[in-house]
């Protein structure tokens, strides 16, 4: 009896773990890595980062958050203010405001959602030291914006120029639509 015992217990504890074996090793495909989706985005107010928040939980993407390693004060972001930082920064396309912090790997990600406000009918400069601090040659970048009128054509036109060898998709001005529209464009892409 003590035998049977011993050699039922056997036969579970291998079929235990032949069966987690097995599970371990299946994967989905958000799982692999040249699968996997990136949502950066730049947020002075907020606004943008609630938006690229939204989209990287319908993705199911990890998240970066883009930091000036000189944050903008509010007199900083003060449009009325014809010298303020926002506004010298965006008349010269070559500024380039440094980064607090980089993508520790960002050769793991196949696809960039790039998620910004629009300054001036345009991404604002950190947005393309973002890219331009990046070998984007065979990823797809996708730009989301957020603006109180302006769309994002200028802008993706401008991240098909500074991201060399990458396929960049139009953009989409989130806010204006419904999360369900949010998903449908999304899907469309074929993310």
């Amino acid at each position: 009896m003590k035998k049977i015992f011993i050699a039922l217990l056997a036969a579970l504890m291998i079929s235990l773990l032949t069966a987690c074996g097995s599970s371990a090793e299946k994967t989905s495909p958000a799982d692999k890595s040249d699968d996997k989706i990136l949502v950066a985005y730049f947020s002075c107010t907020g606004n943008t980062k609630k938006a690229a928040l939204e989209v990287a939980e319908i993705l199911h993407a990890d998240t970066f958050e883009i930091v000036p390693a000189e944050p903008y004060s509010l007199d900083d972001l003060n449009y009325n203010i014809e010298n303020c930082r926002a506004n010298v920064e965006q008349k010269d396309s070559n500024s380039r405001p440094a980064i607090a912090k980089k993508i520790d790997n960002a050769a793991q990600y196949k696809t960039i959602v790039i998620a910004f406000p629009i300054w001036w009918h345009e991404e604002p400069r950190i947005i393309d030291t973002f890219v331009e601090s990046y070998d984007l040659a065979g990823k797809v970048i996708v730009p989301v914006c957020t603006s109180g009128g302006s769309d994002i054509n200028t802008a993706t036109k401008n991240l098909q120029a500074l991201c060399k060898g990458a396929t960049v998709k139009d953009g989409k001005r989130l806010g204006i639509i419904s999360i369900d529209e949010v998903k449908t464009w999304l899907d469309s892409l074929g993310l």
